[in-house]
């Protein structure tokens, strides 16, 4: 389905060896038949997993130790690409509140130096991964999201004469990605304990696998002109019907919401709306400040009515117990 844009590419993923940057690559070799696939991380011993998993791909792999906040060393990881998928972040949430000049420094000066690298390197496109708790952030982690988001908007404003465009992509915690809570009731069941804790019997969380983030990303790709946010639709489901569906009678006893933590996933707002279309299969919100005209787009889409919001608490595609029970089979959950 993109093999025109894919095909012979150069595509370098930031933070490429996190659950996202592994399951890109998977998907990617699959499917289609780049030039050249660059990992930049901080990990090594990662990086060496990824090698030794793909190394019938050896030829097309391409590793770079590097971190986000050296823009020298993002200059000459991007020197030849095509594409950049922005994917490194500090995301766990107490860890940022704890240590904020860190997150800081990777989130929001970490953007700014793919920005200027992609700006000043010949990249055609970058596509930004961003996050639900971006949108009204009660925490830093999100917060830092937001303004991450806001400059990759803003970018498109610098790129002048370039033929390049920035834009994001936003979903929430993916099934069964490191971190969400989905590995952490494995851990207990694989304990052999019958007791799964619930923060709050009212949580919900939309439910997207890792390739169906891969798809969006794609999407974004190909369809991107700059400053776009692309969210997939997608169906919600309750914490309490993913404990039953992971163990079925357990018990689940309810703990309290944590510090910095939301009942439901948000991704579009109300005051998003004005500029918020529906496609298909998923949403756009397009940039409220024009910076050139490419960005001056004609939406083919269905503008969404006047309040619109996208929420997991209140969107209209649920999964039932044994819905959850077939989408924990895919292959694509970690």
């Amino acid at each position: 389905m993109y093999r025109d844009i894919i095909d012979g590419k150069n595509i370098l993923i930031t933070g490429g060896t996190g659950s996202f940057g592994k399951c890109f690559v998977k998907y990617v070799l699959k499917n289609y038949n780049p030039q050249k696939l660059i990992i930049y991380s901080r990990d090594e011993f990662k990086q060496f997993i990824i090698a030794n998993e793909f190394k019938e791909y050896e030829e097309k792999m391409r590793f770079f130790i590097g971190d986000v906040r050296d823009r020298e060393r993002l200059k000459r990881a991007f020197q030849g690409v095509d594409y950049v998928i922005h994917a490194a972040a500090l995301k766990q949430v107490p860890s940022c509140e704890y240590n904020p000049n860190e997150a800081i420094k990777t989130n929001i000066h970490g953007a700014m130096n793919v920005i200027e690298a992609a700006l000043d390197c010949g990249v055609k496109k970058v596509v930004a991964l961003s996050t639900d708790k971006a949108v009204n952030p009660v925490n830093l982690y999100g917060g830092t999201k937001l303004v991450s988001d806001k400059l990759f908007v803003a970018a498109n404003s610098y790129v002048g004469a370039f033929d390049l465009s920035f834009s994001v992509v936003r979903y929430g915690n993916v099934a069964g990605s490191r971190g969400s809570v989905i590995p952490f009731f494995n851990k207990i069941i694989q304990e052999g304990k019958n007791v799964l804790p619930i923060t709050d019997y009212r949580m919900t969380r939309f439910w997207i696998s890792l390739s169906e983030g891969v798809e969006l990303v794609l999407k974004a790709l190909r369809e991107a002109q700059g400053g776009e946010t692309f969210i997939s639709k997608i169906p919600s489901f309750k914490i309490t019907d993913l404990a039953q569906a992971m163990l079925p009678g357990c018990e689940m006893p309810e703990i309290g919401i944590r510090e910095g933590e939301k009942l439901h996933e948000i991704m579009i707002t109300p005051e998003d709306a004005p500029t918020t279309y529906e496609y298909e299969k998923h949403y756009i919100i397009y940039p409220q400040m024009v910076f050139n005209e490419r960005m001056r787009v004609i939406p083919s889409g269905k503008k969404v009515p006047e309040g619109f919001a996208y929420s997991s608490g209140t969107n209209k595609e649920w999964l039932s117990v044994e819905q959850i029970k077939k989408e924990l089979k895919s292959e694509f959950v970690i």
